[in-house]
């Protein structure tokens, strides 16, 4: 059995042991409070290095040399993430350009802590945790992330950045509010971000919840919401083909999966494309931690 850490930024950072595909206890997090949701984006990279850092050290078991053996430690960020490093990372734009792998691995050292790391983005992980979860390590899994930013993760992972959070999807010049400043992209109409500077008025929730009302400035912007995520669906499809579609993530709750999928058959008419499904997951920290672990573990291998 393959013992591994997992370790995920988003919106707070989020750890735990995984062994054969499962997690071990409980979930550690930083900042502790749920609440206090914008507790990384002030944060310094050395900071956050030493946060992840703390959080690992804290996991590690105790006991033999045979009980303390790490297989691997995996860490999923957000952005662009090869070969260790965070090309780009427009939600946390403190962590672009470093080398996160390197910096944590120098760290730990120092703590005598000793495992081989990978890094991943965020949205990548949770395929992978979805793939671990459901015993489908052997097939291709595509989840949306819906939250601050839009992710689109695939496992197993593949050459190429993946960022179908930035899809384009609309061809209107005025649609400028995706984080990385790009016009047209997904990101920009369905990310939580976009949305609060969409509506400097409300909060996404109330956006929403007042198109339930009859509010006709909210309902069309929530038709267009869907319609921009069936779009970015159908991109994917097209390019890669038909499949199963996981989506999950902090405004899961905002999705009317009968209106996605009315949009979605609306815009892929060809029949060999038209055996994809959608299943909506409701968001748990736990299932990035278990895929950036397996992940990592499944690497090292």
């Amino acid at each position: 059995m393959g013992r591994s850490i997992g370790v995920v930024m988003t919106k707070d950072i989020t750890a735990g042991l995984i062994e054969d595909h499962r997690l071990i206890g409980g979930i550690r997090r930083y900042p502790e409070d749920p609440e206090e949701l914008h507790g990384l984006i002030d944060l310094p990279t050395d900071e956050l290095v030493d946060v992840i850092c703390d959080l690992i050290t804290a996991l590690k078991p105790q006991g033999s040399a045979e009980a303390e053996k790490l297989d691997a430690i995996g860490i999923a960020l957000p952005g662009i993430v090869r070969a260790g490093v965070v090309e780009d990372s427009p939600n946390l734009a403190q962590l672009k350009g470093a080398k996160i792998a390197q910096k944590v691995e120098a760290v730990l050292h120092a703590r005598g802590v000793r495992a081989p790391i990978s890094l991943f983005n965020d949205a990548d992980a949770s395929a992978a945790g979805l793939a671990a979860t459901r015993n489908q390590l052997d097939k291709v899994v595509r989840v949306w992330t819906l939250g601050n930013g839009i992710g689109f993760g695939r496992y197993p992972d593949a050459e190429g950045p993946f960022e179908g959070g930035h899809t384009i999807v609309s061809l209107d010049p005025k649609e400028t509010f995706c984080g990385c400043g790009g016009v047209g992209h997904l990101e920009g109409i369905m990310g939580h971000r976009a949305m609060r500077l969409r509506f400097m008025d409300m909060e996404p929730e109330e956006i929403f919840a007042n198109a339930k009302q009859g509010d006709q400035r909210c309902a069309d912007f929530v038709k267009r919401w869907h319609r921009a995520l069936a779009a970015g669906t159908a991109t994917s499809i097209h390019l890669e083909g038909p499949g199963r579609f996981y989506l999950t993530g902090l405004n899961i709750g905002f999705l009317d999966l009968a209106m996605l999928k009315q949009y979605l058959w609306d815009m892929v008419k060809m029949s060999p494309l038209q055996s994809y499904s959608l299943e909506a997951i409701p968001e748990t920290p736990e299932l990035a931690v278990i895929g950036a672990g397996t992940a990592a573990e499944l690497e090292k291998r």
